[in-house]
This record gives C-alpha cells, sequence and structure tokens, in this order.
C-alpha cells in the first residue's frame, strides 16, 4: 500500500462510518467519504475529508458514484450504508414500501455500488461491506428484526460474488464482510457492548490484517470467524 493511505467510506454521514472517518483521518489517511445530506456532508468536511453527496437507494444518484471517484486508487474502501427497518419481534410482515426502503438500502445499494468499486482499488486494497451477525443462518437463535435479517443474510451473499469477482482480478485486494458487534449507536441504542471507536478501531486493524486464507470470509470486528 502506499504510505499515505486513501480511503473510501460509503455512508459516513454518522454512527460507524462517521467514525471510520475520523479514525482514519486523525492517522493521517486521504478520505472521501459520502453522505446523503448536506449536514452529514458538514460532518464530514470538518473532519477534513473529501465529501461526496450519495444515496445508494436511488438510482441516478448510485449510478453517479463513478464519475465522483474516477481517477482515483483506494487502498481501503468500506459500504457502510445501510438501515434497520421495521424492530419486529416474529414474523410480522412488512408493508411493501418498507420492504423495498430496506431492500433498497441494504441489498441493491450495494450492487450499485459494488461494480463501481472493482476498477478503483489500489494493489492489496482491502474491501469491506458492514453486514451483521443477525444476517447468520447457522448462528441463527432468535427471528427478531427478520426483515434485517434477510437483508444482511443477501449482503452476505453479495460479498461471497464480489470475492470470486476480485479472485479474477490478481492482485487486486481482499474483501470481507464484517460484524461490527452491538454497537452504541442510532441503530444499535444505548443498551449496546461496544463504543463506535473500539468497534472501528477493530475492523481497522481486521482489514489491516487481512490474509489471503481470510478472502471472502464472514469476520467479527475482532476478525474471529462467524458461520454463515
Amino acid at each position: 500500500m502506499n504510505s499515505v493511505m486513501n480511503v473510501l467510506v460509503i455512508g459516513a454521514s454518522r454512527g460507524l462510518g462517521l467514525e471510520f472517518v475520523a479514525q482514519y483521518r486523525a492517522e493521517g489517511a486521504v478520505v472521501t467519504a459520502t453522505a446523503r445530506s448536506e449536514a452529514g456532508l458538514v460532518r464530514l468536511r470538518a473532519l477534513g475529508a473529501t465529501a461526496l453527496r450519495l444515496d445508494v437507494a436511488d438510482a441516478a444518484s448510485a449510478a453517479g458514484l463513478s464519475g465522483q471517484i474516477v481517477g482515483q486508487t483506494y487502498d481501503v474502501a468500506i459500504v457502510n450504508a445501510g438501515v434497520y427497518g421495521p424492530r419486529t419481534q416474529g414474523l410480522e410482515t412488512p408493508t411493501e414500501a418498507v420492504f423495498d426502503h430496506v431492500m433498497h438500502t441494504n441489498v441493491l445499494g450495494p450492487m450499485r455500488v459494488l461494480p463501481q468499486l472493482m476498477t478503483v482499488l489500489a494493489p492489496g486494497a482491502r474491501l469491506a461491506v458492514l453486514s451483521s451477525q443477525m444476517g447468520s443462518m447457522a448462528g441463527r437463535s432468535t427471528n427478531a428484526g427478520w426483515l434485517y435479517r434477510a437483508s444482511k443474510a443477501a449482503l452476505n451473499s453479495l460479498l461471497t460474488d464480489t470475492a470470486l469477482a476480485l479472485a479474477q482480478q490478481p492482485g487486486s485486494g481482499l474483501c470481507v464482510a464484517l460484524h461490527p458487534g452491538w454497537v452504541r449507536t442510532d441503530m444499535g441504542g444505548s443498551n449496546a457492548d461496544l463504543e463506535p471507536a473500539r468497534s472501528v478501531a477493530d475492523m481497522r486493524r481486521t482489514l489491516a490484517g487481512l490474509t489471503p486464507e481470510q478472502h471472502g470470509a464472514f469476520l467479527n470486528h475482532d476478525g474471529t470467524p462467524l458461520p454463515w
């Protein structure tokens, strides 16, 4: 990797995405990050990041990403944009509008973004999608939030397909799906286990230490493997 790291964070207006920007900037990295709102863009600029307006759930906005990052090569790319949706406790059928909102953001959004990232990854780059252990089927013991679970299981499938695509581009880098832990963010709530700073520091270490054997893996924030 270059001596000055070049980082891209998709979905960074708050929470874990914003914390990724803050930590990479604190280490001197050049960071480009996206947000949907002007307030989010202002927060990113205040950290010294190049702020790009992007809504992964909007087809026209997402299609314009490649034009905003043309000519760049990124050592680290993180696809973080996501929503939780309804906090159901069982088999409660979502409305079509709610289903579309969650799936468009958590699944279609990455499907729009990931192909555009394939040509801007530096040799040896690290690419991560922010998934969740709630998307694990083998490790599941509750059906709470089943729409969110379905979306993250689908995101894990996208990561596997991305890993296969990267494997056809020798030297282009490694990709993983990361579970950030249960984090005290707007999504995770105040009773969660981890502070954002700890979760992001762990994930950054995990990305930096990835080995070829971990390419396409589903990992906890601390690098331990998770069941699909």
